[in-house]
């Protein structure tokens, strides 16, 4: 991640924070915009950018005009403030890094960037996570307060349990949007993301979108997430989606990009794991050119992300058995269908293990459970476990096994 600064048109500086893919060039570059009163550091809004990232797909979010660490006066900006300070980012993304392709936005930042995408001509695919359909939802919120704004010119109204100061003009703004009739002129592919259990921004408005948009158009339900998607599970499954869903309209990748970088992408012997401090026990793997994730579970300070490494382990395993069995099939021409293996480690104590070694402490033990469909004969089946024992990484973890590690500059 990287910390950017970049001037809006009205010459004050904004602050962001650019998710970049830990190992080779970006498949594109996306950006990002925040609920309403939020700022770039919601941990919805760093967990979807962080999974776009991962996915390949640079994201940068910012803090608008009077929030987070963004100069400004919340009470003077706007709606079309809004706005006008995304095409600020997507001007210093083209300028500095490339034209941005893909424009994602949470809640009236969703909104906001409906409203945006038909002035970036570089952009070719727009998400929606639990957007209004219009600007003016957000003035449900205020509705106490909307006589005294406008008899005053302003009030201090509490949005998400915090004071801020709201101005007739912020009012008459969101009034005169009509996002609707831009949605109709869209020309872009969409995506429309929303929790039907939404308490803040009722699924009626992800209805109301998607019916106003033109084809492509999709629509994902975000099950039983909450508005502030504050379950890390469900940010991360939106960032993950939406990279997937935007891949397919994003500009094919010039051969000019694959140069000395494409050994950095491709592992061509071995698997590499990468991980950053910041995200915690996530971690990229890669092998060949094959990318994954690794992450350890909430319960140990983890996110969840991707399975764990004794998951992988036993994945290992799992894998080697079916392909085994599969080939041994093959091979003997036998009537087998299909072949699960379920694998899961276990620590024991060693004096518990009848044909063990060793004694004392604990032992590593992975349970392996195999079902073979077909119409095997009982000796059949007997020689097909038997066949099991023979994989290649059975055999090497029930071999010794020696760990080189040197220290590369």
């Amino acid at each position: 991640m990287a910390r950017v600064q970049f001037k809006n048109q009205e010459g004050l500086t904004l602050t962001g924070d650019l998710e970049m893919p830990a190992t080779g060039e970006p498949r594109a570059f996306a950006l990002f915009a925040h609920c309403f009163s939020c700022t770039r550091k919601i941990r919805a809004a760093v967990h979807i950018t962080r999974a776009m990232a991962d996915q390949g797909i640079a994201v940068l979010r910012f803090d608008f005009t009077g929030l987070g660490q963004s100069e400004g006066d919340f009470a003077d900006s706007s709606f079309s403030a809004n706005v006008d300070d995304l095409l600020a980012a997507a001007d210093w993304l083209a300028q500095n890094h490339q034209p941005i392709q893909v424009l994602v936005g949470h809640s009236l930042g969703g909104t906001a960037v409906l409203a945006a995408a038909p002035h970036i001509d570089s952009c070719r695919a727009v998400a929606s996570i639990n957007a209004p359909a219009e600007p003016r939802h957000v003035l449900h919120h205020m509705e106490g307060d909307l006589d005294t704004i406008q008899k005053s010119g302003s009030a201090v109204v509490n949005l998400g349990g915090r004071p801020f100061r709201i101005r007739q003009e912020f009012v008459d703004d969101v009034r005169n949007q009509d996002v609707a009739n831009r949605l109709r002129n869209l020309k872009r592919a969409l995506l429309v993301l929303h929790a039907p259990l939404d308490q803040t921004v009722d699924v009626s408005n992800a209805q109301n979108i998607f019916a106003a948009a033109l084809h492509p158009k999709s629509f994902v339900s975000l099950d039983k997430a909450d508005h502030l998607l504050s379950n890390p599970e469900d940010s991360q499954y939106a960032g993950i989606l939406i990279a997937h869903w935007a891949s397919r309209y994003l500009d094919p990748i010039e051969q000019t990009h694959k140069t000395a970088d494409a050994a950095d992408v491709l592992v061509a012997d071995g698997v590499r794991v990468t991980g950053r401090t910041a995200d915690g026990f996530a971690c990229k793997v890669q092998s060949g050119s094959h990318q994954w994730i690794a992450d350890e579970p909430p319960g140990v300070g983890g996110l969840d992300t991707g399975p764990d490494p004794y998951a992988h382990l036993c994945a290992a395993l799992g894998t080697c058995t079916v392909m085994t069995l599969n080939m041994y099939a093959r091979h003997k021409k036998l009537p087998v269908e299909q072949v699960i293996t379920h694998v899961r480690h276990d620590r024991i104590h060693a004096k518990d293990c009848e044909d063990c070694q060793k004694t004392e402490g604990k032992i590593d033990l992975l349970h392996r459970q195999i079902t073979i469909t077909g119409d095997l004969t009982d000796q059949q089946r007997q020689r097909m476990l038997e066949i099991a024992d023979r994989c290649p990484v059975h055999r090497t973890l029930e071999n010794e096994i020696k760990v080189d590690t040197s220290l590369v500059q």
